[in-house]
């Protein structure tokens, strides 16, 4: 499947039920060490100014669009993807492994909130199964400390991580783990944890549907939300100019990666 290029970075043109499709393929099959990048335009901007968010978002087997910036900075390359954001793949991949008998870790979140949205996802998903929990320490970790959690981990043998840690802590996680953490998928998802913990508000669903997520974030939320959206204005700026004044939108550029290979399943082999 083709990525579509975006300042050079690649998005994935999937939709949530090929993702969806992939992944059950890749569980069935035990190949570990893959990964889906939900993508928003932060993401990207620090994917052009950090080399590990860069391997990260290029290495993910899909690079999902997070974000209406995404799409518009998209338009100005040329093209028309669709988003899928991290909450709502999580909500999804919880309903579609129900009768697959997937098995979901949560990593993340402060203390006691992974167990929270454990708790809401079961009650709406009976057949969810969350073979673990863990909230990590607000310190760095010793070798050993990281060695322990790793082993708590796949002592779990989880088909899916999702990790909770933020932007760009979640996505450095992934990376510093992949080959270590013995589970076929790798997501994070940042704030999902405390919109399926209840803990935060999640925005309404009309605010959702039309892409103004960032909206209400930023009203509840300015002096946290207002440096992060402005890197977001940054990239869309940039990006879409120049999309505009190369005429990137009349040439749309594709590219077909390691990981949109490795997400094909014909390929993946574990690591």
């Amino acid at each position: 499947m083709k990525n579509a290029l975006i300042a050079g970075l690649p998005i994935s043109t999937a939709n949530e039920r090929e993702v969806l499709e992939s992944m059950a393929r890749n569980i069935d099959a035990r190949s570990t060490g893959h990964i889906v990048c939900i993508t928003n335009t932060e993401t990207l901007y620090h994917g052009l100014h950090n080399p590990v968010i860069e391997r990260h978002i290029r290495t993910a087997d899909f690079s999902l669009c997070d974000g209406v910036g995404v799409v518009v900075a998209g338009w100005a390359w040329g093209h028309n993807v669709s988003r899928i954001t991290g909450p709502n793949l999580q909500l999804a991949a919880s309903n579609f492994g129900q009768a697959r008998k997937w098995r979901h870790f949560f990593y993340g979140g402060k203390e006691g909130v992974a167990e929270q949205m454990a708790a809401r996802l079961k009650a709406r998903y009976p057949e969810l199964i969350v073979c673990g929990t863990y909230s990590p320490p607000f310190k760095a970790l010793s070798a050993e400390e990281d060695q322990g959690i790793v082993d708590r981990i796949n002592a779990t043998q989880p088909d899916i991580v999702w990790v909770g840690l933020g932007l760009p802590k979640q996505e450095t996680w992934i990376q510093e783990h992949v080959g270590r953490v013995n589970a076929p998928w790798m997501i994070g998802v940042g704030a999902a944890f405390d919109y399926h913990a209840g803990t935060v508000p999640w925005a309404p669903p009309i605010f959702r549907a039309i892409g103004l997520e960032w909206v209400f974030r930023l009203a509840r939320e300015p002096r946290l939300r207002g440096p992060r959206y402005a890197r977001s204005l940054v990239f869309v700026i940039r990006a879409g100019l120049e999309g505009l004044l190369k005429f990137r939108f009349l040439r749309p550029t594709f590219a077909t990666g390691a990981g949109t290979s490795r997400a094909s399943g014909s390929s993946a082999a574990s690591h």
